[in-house]
């Protein structure tokens, strides 16, 4: 992808059917139990707290918060954390490698984690990353897009932030055609 994209949360739903099936006292239990682990294993499926803030930093230099919100806004690293654990799997040693080389590039350069640089030199550490890992550059520039304009089901485009910019109606038909006058 070209250089010139640099630069420019997962909410949990709990089903009606599943709460009521459940029982509510144990639908509680079990919430109130996940929220209680909290720090770095129990808010992430994949990433560790430290990874989520690179790759939280990274996405955010792809998608930018301006006018609209941006790729942090949105959840992106909500998105591509749980799909870590379910349609990306395959990528997830890669991902590991990726968030480690992206931040030893930056301590090396900069004396800091990639999150805790300037977003100029994160820009920088981006464009090399894009030079010299460009497959895995290419993997995490494809799954912020996704996790930004894809459907929120999927634990990204939190508030339909992106479908609201783009002027999306919201819900989405999915499989349907209207027709005036039928």
């Amino acid at each position: 992808m070209p250089s010139a994209c640099i630069g420019s949360w997962w909410e949990p739903e709990v089903r009606r059917r599943t709460f009521l099936g459940a029982g509510a006292s144990v639908a509680v239990a079990g919430s109130l139990a996940g929220c209680a682990t909290g720090g770095a294993a129990g808010s992430w499926r994949f990433f560790t707290s430290s990874e989520a803030r690179t790759v939280d930093a990274v996405c955010e230099q792809f998608i930018p918060a301006d006018r609209d919100p941006g790729a942090k806004s949105a959840g992106v690293v909500h998105y591509i954390d749980i799909q870590l654990t379910k349609a990306f799997r395959k990528h997830r040693q890669a991902y590991r490698q990726g968030i480690a080389h992206i931040d030893s590039m930056s301590r090396e350069k900069f004396g800091a984690g990639f999150a805790d640089l300037l977003p100029a030199q994160q820009a920088e550490i981006l464009h090399a990353l894009e030079q010299n890992s460009r497959p895995f550059f290419q993997l995490i520039l494809a799954h912020t897009w996704q996790g930004f304009y894809g459907d929120p089901r999927h634990g990204g485009n939190r508030h339909r932030a992106s479908w609201k910019m783009v002027g999306l109606d919201y819900p989405p038909l999915r499989g349907r055609q209207h027709y005036e006058g039928a």
